[in-house]
């Protein structure tokens, strides 16, 4: 006596329609999430300008790169992870190759002004600020081969800025 019928039918479940709607879930997910929205800094207090203009089209890609004052030392955040000095210029470095490798180009075209890489560096510093850690971002940029820039500001609506 084992405990089993003879005879009688196994009743297991269909998982292909469920496993089907989970499949469909995952990808609609994956479509919708936004992923620019965690590349911004909402902490920072961007200044206003009120001679802003949009950025420029035809870019490839864009970066966008958080200046924070960090007691008194220059602090970059992309994506939420914070860098400090010391690995701003390697982190540049890598975005640098990645985007070289992305346009079919070498180091060499973009240093001898022969070709010019598209990717388009979003700076977005807070308004307290010092320019010099701004300049300190742009110049590493530029040592790597990075060479279109946008400086993003608050708008400025009826004469009031926008937070």
């Amino acid at each position: 006596m084992s405990g089993s019928r003879r005879g009688a039918q196994k009743a297991e479940p269909n998982l292909t329609p469920i496993l089907d709607m989970v499949f469909q879930l995952i990808t609609f997910f994956v479509l919708v999430v936004n992923f620019k929205s965690a590349e911004l800094d909402l902490t920072l207090n961007l200044p206003v300008v009120g001679s802003a203009r949009p950025r420029p089209s035809g870019t490839n890609r864009m970066l966008v790169l958080n200046v924070k004052d960090d007691k008194g030392e220059v602090a970059l955040s992309v994506m939420g992870v914070l860098h400090k000095k010391d690995a701003i210029k390697p982190y540049l470095d890598r975005e640098s190759k990645s985007a070289l490798i992305a346009n079919d180009m070498t180091f060499d075209d973009v240093k001898d002004g022969s070709k010019e890489m598209k990717d388009l560096m979003v700076i977005r510093a807070d308004a307290k600020c010092p320019f010099g850690h701004v300049n300190y971002v742009i110049t590493a940029c530029q040592e790597v081969g990075f060479r279109n820039y946008c400086l993003k500001t608050a708008p400025v609506v009826a004469g009031r800025p926008q937070r």
